[in-house]
């Protein structure tokens, strides 16, 4: 039986402290260059070198102030704050690759679909197609403080926000603009057509949006759709209308029951269940030798910020853990932040008791994902062994040092994968969509929701 592609997105965001609280300080590391346009450059061109399918931003709008009921420990600690906008990073990473994709995290919650369906149109095209958007609701109270959305913060009402949401943007993107819309007739004095521009007029629960698309369709018209819900009302949201999901799981077992459940809920959507590529978290640690490995790990973890990590932890998930003693035993609390992620944690071990000081040292290094410590062969058996034995697709890697950990990985990992047949050697002409699904098909396949606003399929 042939051996599974895998995929890789490098896991990243346009702050200091990312998913490792405290190793900005490490002496190696160069997060705190996250304002200069030259990091990112650099960084796309060497994730395109290592054959990366993407590179994947992470966002949050608002601070982790749960811990301690304060900013204070996040703003010394660097913990996601201060965080600068993803989408501005982009048109230069893709002026200096050809194949790299972008995966744009962006809130449904802040900010209204129709500037925003613009500007992702406008990045499909400056990307000649590269671009992929990351769908979240956001699940920090601190945001909304700052941007009234009224009393629709409940975990359930931001989905079906979204949904909506989503419905806007396929008009938008799929259904305002007809195929032939744009004549370019220099002779006759036609641009576009109007006759073959449409007004959406979406008249909905919680947006109202007659009006037409302000782009002409990019070539991918829709962004390849990303989603990150790991909870049930996430999960349902992601198997109708993700082509890519992102899960975070501290092991193999949950994140195997979470990718059985999701391919359950897009066959339920009248979806084909692999057509959904599913990427874990991972922080990849490695060495020439095991040893030069594992010395690199211990030395990481002497950088690790208690405080930073529980404010991380804190942000995540509602509680506040300010007021617990390290050697506490922590137990599943249901909040309204990021539901999934604590239970997943204590359930992957449900013969431990996790202790306060246990959880600020496992997410002290690679967040809220596992990390993987060993040579190049090593560390694709670990990536070929989660592969096969979770059903997954691939991984969003994460880094423990800015951008040390990505070099090492494609001078080392990049090539015992390609040796192994589980990575590419060369890209594929085309779309992101193209580079991820199949050839010729740019656009959303016919069984997602999104194509059935599509102009030919209108009854109008």
């Amino acid at each position: 039986m042939a051996k599974k592609r895998i995929y890789l997105n490098a896991f990243e965001m346009n702050c200091v402290g990312h998913q490792s609280p405290g190793l900005w300080r490490h002496p190696e590391d160069q997060a705190d260059r996250y304002k200069d346009l030259d990091y990112w450059v650099d960084l796309a061109k060497t994730l395109e070198k290592g054959r990366f399918d993407g590179i994947f931003i992470a966002d949050v709008i608002g601070i982790y102030d749960v811990y301690g009921d304060d900013k204070a420990t996040t703003l010394r600690e660097a913990t996601q704050v201060p965080v600068n906008d993803p989408m501005m990073l982009v048109s230069a990473m893709a002026h200096a690759t050809e194949h790299l994709g972008f995966g744009i995290t962006c809130s449904t919650t802040f900010e209204h679909p129709y500037p925003f369906a613009r500007r992702m149109s406008t990045l499909d095209h400056l990307t000649k197609g590269r671009i992929a958007w990351n769908i979240v609701t956001s699940y920090l109270e601190s945001g909304t403080k700052n941007i009234d959305i009224g009393d629709k913060f409940q975990h359930s009402e931001r989905y079906a926000i979204a949904d909506e949401y989503l419905e806007v943007c396929y008009k938008l993107w799929e259904g305002s603009w007809e195929e032939d819309a744009v004549k370019r007739d220099k002779e006759g004095g036609i641009f576009t057509d109007p006759d073959k521009v449409h007004g959406i007029e979406h008249h909905g629960k919680y947006f109202d949006v007659p009006g037409i698309h302000l782009c002409e369709p990019s070539p991918q018209r829709t962004p390849v759709l990303y989603q990150a819900g790991g909870s049930p009302t996430g999960r349902k949201f992601a198997a109708k209308h993700a082509e890519c999901t992102f899960v975070s799981g501290p092991a193999k077992g949950p994140i195997a029951s979470y990718v059985k459940n999701l391919r359950e809920l897009a066959k339920n959507e009248g979806r084909d269940p692999q057509s959904v590529k599913i990427f874990a978290l991972m922080t990849p640690i490695v060495g020439r030798t095991e040893e030069e490995a594992w010395s690199k790990y211990e030395e990481l973890t002497k950088y690790i910020s208690y405080d930073g990590a529980l404010a991380l932890v804190g942000g995540w998930t509602g509680l506040d853990f300010s007021g617990y003693h390290p050697d506490d035993e922590i137990e599943y609390i249901e909040t309204n932040a990021i539901k999934s992620w604590l239970k997943m944690l204590t359930e992957s071990k449900p013969e431990k008791k996790w202790t306060v000081r246990e959880l600020a040292n496992f997410v002290g290094v690679g967040g809220m994902g596992p990390v993987a410590v060993g040579t190049p062969e090593q560390i694709a058996d670990t990536l070929e062994e989660w592969v096969e034995e979770t059903d997954i697709d691939g991984f969003n890697l994460a880094y423990a040092l800015a951008p040390g950990t990505f070099e090492d990985f494609v001078e080392l990992v990049t090539p015992e994968l390609q040796k192994r047949g589980l990575l590419k050697k060369e890209y594929t002409e085309g779309t992101f969509r193209e580079k991820l699904f199949s050839e010729g098909n740019s656009r959303l396949p016919e069984e997602h929701p999104g194509s059935r606003y599509r102009r030919s399929l209108l009854h109008v």
